[in-house]
C-alpha cells in the first residue's frame, strides 16, 4: 500500500510561483505513472498533469500547459509540480495520484490506484 503526502501548498499572489511535492512511502513509485489533480470549491476534481515512470513523457491539461511543470525523482520516491504564472482560477486543493496507465490526454481519475490527502493552493488577485 503506497501512501502519498503532498506538501508545498500555500497562499501566493497572481503571477507568482509555487512548487508542490508528493512524497511516497510504503512502496516505490518507480513503476507508476504519477499525476496531479485539483479540486476547486463547488467544482469536480480535474486532471492537471502526469508523468510516465521514467520521466520521459509528460501530459498537461490545456489550462496549465506552458505554466506548470511536472517532474519526478524515483530515487527520492517523490514527484513534483512546479507552478508559475499562477492565476486566481488555479486556486484549489491539489492531489497527488498514482496510476498504471497514462493516456495521450492524461490520467483518468477512475484509473488512479492511490491518492494523497491534498494540499491547498490559494492564488490571490
Amino acid at each position: 500500500q503506497v501512501q502519498l503526502v503532498e506538501s508545498g501548498g500555500g497562499l501566493v499572489q497572481a503571477g507568482g510561483s509555487l512548487s508542490l511535492s508528493c512524497a511516497a512511502s510504503g512502496g516505490t513509485i518507480s513503476t507508476y505513472v504519477m499525476g496531479w489533480f485539483r479540486q476547486a470549491p463547488g467544482k469536480e476534481r480535474e486532471y492537471v498533469a502526469a508523468i510516465n515512470w521514467s520521466g520521459s513523457y509528460t501530459v498537461y491539461a490545456d489550462s496549465v500547459k506552458g505554466r506548470f511543470t511536472i517532474s519526478r525523482d524515483n530515487a527520492k520516491n517523490t514527484a513534483y509540480l512546479h507552478m508559475s504564472s499562477l492565476k486566481p482560477d488555479d486556486t484549489a486543493v491539489y492531489y497527488c495520484a498514482t496510476s498504471r496507465s497514462l493516456r495521450s490526454y492524461g490520467l483518468d481519475s477512475n484509473a488512479v490506484d492511490y491518492w494523497g490527502q491534498g494540499t491547498q493552493v490559494t492564488v490571490s488577485s
